[in-house]
């Protein structure tokens, strides 16, 4: 009789730790959306109903104010596995005061922010002991919060809206030492993941700086090696009906969808799993900012263009490093 080995049985732990993450998203959220309606029109469990959107809305502000971490979800053992099916890396290259609060702006992207996700909304490379005394909350849609259950589970990652409101609360409604981490080129960056290219929304994304003035809190660049690869994404020619259809998803919606795919179970064959290839968030010197209350577009331009610079350094001191040609730049778009 054949018999799994210790590392058939690790690797396919690692295999549904990546798996479940998007699907438990998905399971969670049909709950209420499908049960709230059913209960309250068909069903003896009307009052069940009643009292979640009740809860809902007694509750509706958390989100955007203190939240509901968990540090026992955040050290979940299955965000180890998370981690080490790429693995995931988190380096530090400068401190972080504990007396200062932060905005740590990531880029790229990606198809699904595997690096952010795992460095920053769980314990699995070990955020609280490289950067001690620092409170990290990943900005993340809105909406996700409008969802019973759903909002619960995010909320326990310490997982936060990207709204002004959210993130200025963060920023200055509870001391030193929190660090807000936002995505700045959006849902949009995904379709930027091509090999050899490192292309990112900047140019036009100044909202961060504005925030960062107003609340006086340093930026951070990251650069996370890696995100871009652990998926190859089909790529339409603009005379194609499906270029199309993502054009008029974008006008709806305001961010393009991709089409991408990973590998399968099977050696060599085509699926949805991300690659095995590192992925590594390097952590960049803090920028600091004067407060400013109503801070002037030039004042903004300044800083922004600052922020650029620092980017592109730290982008060029670490890209030979993680597997970038000696020539690849780091374009703005």
């Amino acid at each position: 009789m054949a018999f799994f080995s210790q590392q058939d049985v690790q690797e396919g732990l690692r295999t549904l730790s990546v798996l479940q993450w998007i699907p438990v998203y998905v399971i969670l959220g049909a709950i209420p959306i499908l049960g709230i309606p059913y209960c309250l029109l068909f069903s003896s469990l009307w009052p069940l109903a009643v009292l979640s959107l009740i809860w809902l809305v007694c509750d509706w502000n958390t989100h955007s104010q203190d939240g509901r971490r968990s540090a026992w979800v955040r050290n979940w053992t299955l965000w180890k596995y998370f981690q080490s099916y790429f693995p995931v890396k988190l380096v530090k290259t400068h401190d972080l005061s504990p007396k200062q609060n932060y905005i740590i702006v990531s880029h790229p992207h990606g198809v699904l922010s595997f690096g952010a996700f795992v460095n920053f909304a769980t314990q699995a490379t070990g955020f609280s002991r490289i950067f001690p005394s620092i409170t990290p909350f990943l900005a993340t849609l809105e909406g996700i919060f409008w969802i019973p259950i759903v909002r619960e589970y995010v909320m326990s990652m310490g997982i936060c809206p990207v709204s002004e409101l959210a993130l200025k609360h963060k920023l200055t409604q509870k001391g030193s030492g929190n660090a807000v981490i936002v995505v700045v080129g959006g849902a949009s960056e995904a379709l930027l993941c091509r090999p050899g290219v490192s292309t990112i929304y900047l140019k036009n994304h100044k909202g961060f700086v504005k925030l960062a003035l107003k609340t006086g809190a340093h930026l951070v660049p990251t650069f996370t090696f890696g995100e871009t690869k652990v998926y190859d994404q089909v790529l339409f020619h603009e005379e194609s009906w499906m270029y199309k259809f993502q054009s008029f998803f974008r006008r709806i919606f305001g961010f393009y969808f991709c089409v991408f795919y990973g590998q399968g179970f099977n050696q060599g064959s085509l699926g949805l799993l991300p690659y095995h290839k590192p992925i590594v968030t390097i952590v960049g010197e803090p920028l600091p900012l004067p407060r400013i209350e109503n801070p002037s577009p030039e004042m903004v331009n300044k800083y922004h263009a600052l922020y650029m610079d620092a980017l592109h350094k730290l982008f060029d001191q670490h890209k030979v490093q993680h597997g970038c040609s000696n020539t690849q730049k780091l374009l703005f778009l």
